[in-house]
């Protein structure tokens, strides 16, 4: 029996008796092209929006000279960066391929695993570099329609945005269903969607590095510009003195753009996997329906996230936030109708499991509302930040960290609820489904409710890179000397950009949360499977009610497991976060040189270097993202080869109940129960720390600006100096080491389940 063969067969139960009318239907391939379709068309309207974008006024010459100074530093650093991942997918595509075609069990899918995990990086990076090459360059557009219409101006940066969106969420369900249809997924639906694992594994690869180098950079050339420019020289933000100006400038597009395009695509990529493969296990209730749900559900996130940017609109006086949100509601409430058509038509109307979706789309929503309430100027947590400083940094920090611990037990509170719920529901909405156990039915749910979390990713994504687009707006307006009015209108913009950015990282880890716990699942019974086939291979059966989804905490390989997954969070996040410090140090000795070899530059009859700054800043990113990156790839396969080889005795007197045998030898399990400790707390020690570094960076940025409206002294105040010192040190914690973190997360999970032949 083979290794996925074997999946499909033991994957979660065995459903043998069936009610009338529920059987496979093959009419359901039908529903594959549709969505492929789908994916084609919202390619196609990404082009238009890009070109629609790029049909406006480019302002005048000197905003041009600024903007291709941005372009040409974005673009030079990307190209280093993905010369550098590509390298390194090459030497994990031949490891990965080594490590399959090693074991007689897994070697016959060498080649469908290592291809689709290529395929994966390569549609990974063309989703970070496709949504950038449109950022920089809508920029410069949205400071041209700054200087006489706010709302031409968000329309401008809301659908720069959406290229990102599209282009992401349309490559995340093309590149699964062409390989699906590639690998046989007509003929053989049930086998298939375990073929693909490789593509997820892909795509985490790509996210984790192109979010550290693009957090690296951006963070490093921010503080610097800040410590040097702000604290030191006095002069404002975006000062075109400030020979780090452009760095900061570019590092707003690599680290926010092309990196949390990434992340979104893993995240996207991650659960259209995990949740196919649940669809496999029920092919006797659904069919291939079952199977293809989730590219359907990705289809009609697209169409949804269209309509909702083509509405979104703002007058002169609006708040821009009200506008975004508006275009948020009409594509959730899109999003919602077609999941309730998707259930009907494909799930064979089990309304409980449309309760399901519910809970991830109302999760969805709860994360972003909660995010605003700790990191916008409205709210109690920001202002206690803002009144801190009043007293200098020490209590400023000292605030910021007291927030930031106290943001995970809201968010923890509605993830619980939404995996408690969505289970329940899905328990109700099979209930009529013979020889399924409870337990297979709820997991099935909270994979409803995953897929319903990420059913507006596309318009999320579009708001998130509207930040960076509105930023570098507001620099160029700056630089340029535009009238005060019009730097006025893009500081609205650039208000509003910050909260989406803010929002869309606690969206981002809240479906990484509920991503990660669908893809643990689906670890444990790919080990349940790999034993079943091994031990059918030797003519042997499994002992009676044996199951790998009981792991013993008690057990000394999985609490060691657990400990050393822990420890990897913290870890990375210090790799992360001194990464940031050492690159900033660079930046700030250049700077603070240019100053004083060119005293011409502070008084404004020379211009600085800022080539000089932008390659500095690009070499230190570089070489600091590859430590943390490789030890996040490292740790699982190390952790369950080292254990599975350090003795058979751990696993045999660790598991509950009969354990399996060969030739009457207990089967080893040792390094997959490690792997399977490291990912569970490793996931809920990234979840927590991934919250308190987000809304902690983001509440001292947001204190910081609120100082700046004339609050506790404004500007230049000592209040504001504080606030700039406490926003230094959350600046590597919201985009660096946080964001980071998300992609960790789906990784762990993404590179244990494609390694688990590897540890048993």
């Amino acid at each position: 029996m083979s290794f996925f063969s074997s999946l499909a067969v033991t994957a979660f139960w065995q459903a043998d008796a069936l009610p009338p009318g529920n059987g496979p239907d093959s009419s359901g391939d039908i529903f594959l092209w549709i969505a492929l379709a789908v994916g084609v068309l919202a390619l196609l309207a990404a082009v238009l929006f890009a070109r629609n974008v790029l049909g406006n006024d480019a302002g005048t010459p000197q905003m041009r000279l600024i903007s291709d100074a941005i372009r040409e530093g974005a673009e030079a650093f990307m190209k280093r960066q993905y010369s550098a991942i590509a390298i390194l997918a090459v030497v994990i595509a031949v490891i990965l391929y080594i490590g399959y075609y090693a074991s007689a069990y897994s070697r016959p899918f060498a080649n469908k695993v290592v291809i689709s995990f290529i395929i994966g990086a390569t549609c990974s990076a063309l989703s970070g570099y496709s949504g950038m090459f449109v950022s920089i360059r809508a920029n410069i557009r949205v400071a041209s329609a700054a200087r006489t219409s706010i709302g031409k101006a968000l329309q401008t940066a809301l659908r720069g945005g959406a290229v990102t969106g599209l282009v992401v969420v349309s490559l995340s369900l093309l590149g699964i269903g062409l390989l699906f249809l590639a690998f046989g997924g007509l003929d053989n639906p049930q086998q298939a969607p375990y073929q693909l694992v490789g593509f997820g594994f892909g795509a985490s690869l790509v996210a984790l590095f192109a979010q550290l180098g693009g957090g690296i950079y951006t963070k490093a050339a921010d503080v610097g510009a800040d410590l040097v420019g702000k604290v030191e020289a006095g002069i404002p933000e975006d000062d075109p003195r400030n020979p780090a100006v452009i760095a900061d400038l570019v590092g707003d597009n690599v680290g926010d753009c092309a990196g949390r395009g990434a992340d979104i695509f893993e995240s996207t990529a991650a659960e259209n996997v995990g949740a196919m493969i649940l669809g496999a296990a029920l092919y006797p209730v659904f069919g291939i329906k079952g199977i293809l749900f989730p590219l359907v559900v990705q289809a009609i996130n697209l169409v949804s996230s269209i309509i909702g940017v083509g509405i979104v609109y703002s007058s002169e006086t609006e708040d821009p936030m009200h506008a975004l949100n508006r275009g948020y509601y009409v594509t959730s409430l899109l999003a919602l109708a077609g999941f309730a058509a998707a259930v009907k038509y494909m799930l064979s109307g089990h309304w409980w499991l449309l309760a399901s979706g519910i809970c991830g789309i109302v999760t969805s929503f709860l994360f972003v509302r909660i995010t605003e309430y700790y990191t916008e100027t409205r709210f109690r947590p920001v202002r206690s930040i803002a009144d801190a400083s009043d007293t200098g940094p020490a209590t400023n920090i000292i605030t910021g960290i007291a927030v930031g611990m106290e943001t995970p037990a809201l968010p923890v509170v509605v993830i619980s609820s939404a995996l408690l719920l969505s289970y329940y529901f899905g328990v109700r909405g099979l209930e009529d489904v013979a020889g399924v156990s409870n337990y297979a039915k709820g997991i099935y749910g909270t994979a409803i409710a995953t897929m319903g979390m990420l059913s507006s990713a596309a318009y999320i994504l579009a708001m998130d890179t509207f930040g960076p687009i509105t930023d570098n707006a507001g620099g160029i307006i700056e630089m340029s000397d535009q009238p005060h009015a019009v730097r006025e209108k893009t500081d609205r913009l650039d208000a509003a950009g910050n909260t989406t950015k803010a929002l869309t990282k606690g969206y981002a880890i809240g479906s990484a949360s509920l991503a990660a716990f669908l893809l643990f699942s689906a670890y444990l019974e790919s080990i349940h499977a790999i034993v079943a086939s091994r031990v059918a291979a030797a003519g042997e059966i499994l002992p009676p009610g044996w199951s790998f989804a009981n792991v013993n905490l008690a057990s000394v390989p999985v609490f060691v497991g657990a400990l050393l997954g822990a420890m990897l969070t913290y870890l990375f996040s210090s790799l992360a976060i001194k990464a940031v410090g050492r690159a900033a140090q660079y930046v700030i000795e250049d700077v603070r040189s240019q100053f004083q070899e060119n005293p011409g530059i502070m008084a404004g009859t020379s211009k600085p270097d800022y080539g000089r700054c932008v390659r500095i800043v690009t070499t230190a990113a570089l070489k600091e993202m590859m430590v943390p990156g490789l030890l996040a790839v490292a740790m699982p396969l190390a952790v369950g080869i080292s254990f599975r080889h350090l003795s058979g005795l751990f696993g045999a007197g660790a598991q509950l109940g009969p354990v399996p045998t060969l030739h009457g030898i207990p089967v080893n399990l040792t390094g997959a129960e490690a792997v399977a400790g490291l990912l569970m707390v490793g996931t809920i020690s990234g979840i927590l720390l991934a919250m308190f570094m987000n809304n902690a960076g983001g509440a001292w940025d947001n204190a910081k600006k609120y100082i700046e409206t004339g609050a506790h002294g404004g500007k230049r105040s000592e209040a504001h100096k504080a606030a700039v010192v406490g926003d230094t040190v959350g600046d590597p914690f919201k985009d660096t080491a946080g964001p980071s973190l998300h992609v960790l997360i789906k990784l762990l999970a993404t590179v244990t389940l494609v390694l688990a032949p590897l540890f048993v």
